[in-house]
């Protein structure tokens, strides 16, 4: 009789949702999900769960507080389209502070278990895009014998509001991840994955959440690899117990009060969300900079799981660091682009040239006090010269941007990895200039660099800014082939060579007498001390130990 009602229930779940053919279900030990029918970029069957709930709503009373993860679904769960991305500045994008999704892609075949995960944690700042199928879609991935899982956290003020008490202890949206990774623990085994053999893997600021996790006690032993591209945490940004001034700054700009961190908190409660989202803007000081608003706290012990209880390099110094095998990156331009905009704009030239002192803490994100810093580095990168219009000023300035937002950080990453870490660490260049980019040229339209996010069009299908690409004898096709192999056998075994190129190319891992990271464009190869003279000065400046 139960096996009668249990296909009686299959059959009404495949009538409500859509054609029996076009829907799958899954049973978890949390609940019942139906997905849908998607295809890769090769054409073989995903199976796609989009849109769950990992965690309760965040709303109301629940907003700046940390997530509830939801343990048991009462009801069965339509997976079969996209859930909202948190709020931001996107008009006409699907928004709401109901944001607590991922999604989770299978190949056709199950693995009963036994294939790799990898999950992502999407880019955007702090404050923008999301793990929506258009952003980070799964047809080049899933081309793989892997489970791809891609996730939301809160964004903004919404996810990182930090008073440095009671009222706002921070890190909710770093929160938000570690109970997406214990959602997967639980229950990617009956979606064909490996709990056991799970890599944590993100952009940007995904790559900064990332090596925060393998310092975070909430986070040990809920991943098992990691990989960090474009994005860390270690650099001249230093880390604060709190970020009040910029919960300051976000009440002021919703008119609530900031008599008391209580009632900023409280009246930041009532602010619709939308309005919260769209406030961005009024964070900015320079151009689009600073790039980077929100940032992790020290969190102080007000009864709260801490996900960040002191400063990671005290962590590392005391043995915590949770070691795995590490892949760190960066691309060769990063954030090079940003040069134009500046100098392009009659306004933002003559502030840079003639007020530098104060848009630079801005623009290249340092610490106060920063006017000697920022001499030094204006001596190493623009020879103190007033800057123009010309491609001398826009290939310099991009440097000085590339390597204050990522370069040095991504540096400091992986020699701290290197130091520190007792399972190999992976250091790459991405150098390949395809048929599209991140940035292009606004006359020829064509790329004309490597810029910051631009592995993700060979990694992930975007359909949202991009063209597919096809399967074919391209360069952009062969580099779809090539990447999703390195992630797919570092994902497999924590080792990314045996699938490297046809060529018979040994990537070493990275010591610290003996620097070596393989740059990946039309040919890989193996090179020593990445960009390592641009980054003496900023050694030299904003110091540490490595081996600590």
């Amino acid at each position: 009789m139960a096996r009668i009602l249990f296909h009686c229930v299959l059959f009404c779940f495949a009538f409500v949702f859509g054609q029996k053919d076009d829907n799958i279900i899954t049973q978890t030990p949390s609940g019942r999900f139906v997905g849908s029918l998607m295809t890769s970029r090769r054409g073989r069957p995903i199976h796609a769960y989009r849109g769950i709930r990992y965690a309760q709503p965040p709303v109301g009373e629940m907003r700046f507080q940390p997530p509830v993860p939801i343990k048991h679904y009462k009801h069965v769960v339509n997976a079969t389209a996209e859930g909202p991305a948190c709020p931001q500045p996107a008009p006409g994008y699907l928004l709401d502070e109901d944001c607590l999704r991922l999604n989770v892609y299978t190949p056709g075949r199950l693995g009963n278990g036994s294939l790799p995960v990898l999950v992502y944690i999407h880019a955007g700042g702090f404050y923008s895009v999301s793990g929506r199928s258009d952003v980070a879609g799964p047809q080049h991935l899933l081309d793989k014998d892997l489970v791809l899982v891609t996730i939301n956290y809160r964004l903004g003020s919404l996810g990182f509001l930090s008073t440095g008490d009671i009222h706002a202890p921070g890190n909710n949206g770093f929160k938000d991840q570690v109970v997406a990774l214990h959602w997967v623990r639980d229950n990617i085994a009956s979606f064909g994955g490996d709990a056991n053999c799970v890599t944590l893997a993100g952009y940007s600021a995904g790559g900064v959440s990332v090596a925060l996790h393998t310092v975070s006690p909430m986070s040990r032993g809920l991943f098992h690899r990691a990989l960090s591209m474009s994005g860390s945490p270690y650099s001249q940004i230093p880390f604060h117990s709190n970020l009040l001034s910029l919960a300051v700054k976000q009440a002021r700009l919703v008119n609530c009060s900031v008599s008391s961190t209580a009632e900023l908190v409280e009246c930041l409660r009532t602010v619709p969300w939308r309005v919260l989202g769209y406030s961005l803007k009024g964070f900015q000081e320079f151009s689009i900079d600073p790039i980077l608003i929100w940032t992790p706290v020290i969190e102080g012990d007000f009864g709260q799981e801490r996900f960040l209880p002191e400063h990671p390099l005290e962590i590392i110094r005391a043995g915590k660091l949770y070691s795995v095998p590490y892949i760190v990156s960066q691309t060769r331009d990063e954030f090079f682009w940003e040069a134009f905009l500046v100098l392009n704009n009659s306004i933002y030239r003559t502030l840079i040239n003639e007020d530098y002192y104060k848009v630079a803490p801005s623009a290249f994100l340092l610490p106060s006090p920063s006017d000697l810093s920022a001499k030094a580095l204006r001596r190493e990168y623009l020879g103190d010269r007033d800057l123009g219009n010309t491609d001398i000023d826009y290939v310099d300035l991009g440097k000085l941007y590339g390597d204050a937002v990522i370069g040095f950080g991504a540096h400091r990453l992986a020699n701290l990895l290197a130091h520190n870490n007792k399972e190999p660490t992976y250091y790459y260049e991405f150098d390949y200039i395809g048929n599209q980019s991140h940035y292009v040229d606004p006359t020829t339209g064509k790329p004309t660099g490597v810029a910051h996010h631009d592995e993700l069009i060979y990694l992930f299908s975007l359909p949202a800014g991009f063209e597919p690409i096809p399967v074919s004898d391209s360069r952009d096709s062969f580099m779809v082939d090539k990447l999703t192999d390195i992630f797919y056998n570092f994902a497999r075994t924590g080792n990314p060579n045996s699938l490297l190129d046809d060529k018979p190319v040994t990537w070493p891992p990275i010591h610290p007498s003996n620097r070596k990271y393989l740059r990946i464009g039309d040919h890989f190869s193996v090179h020593t001390n990445l960009f390592e003279h641009r980054f003496r000065v900023w050694e030299h400046l904003y110091p540490i130990e490595y081996i600590i």
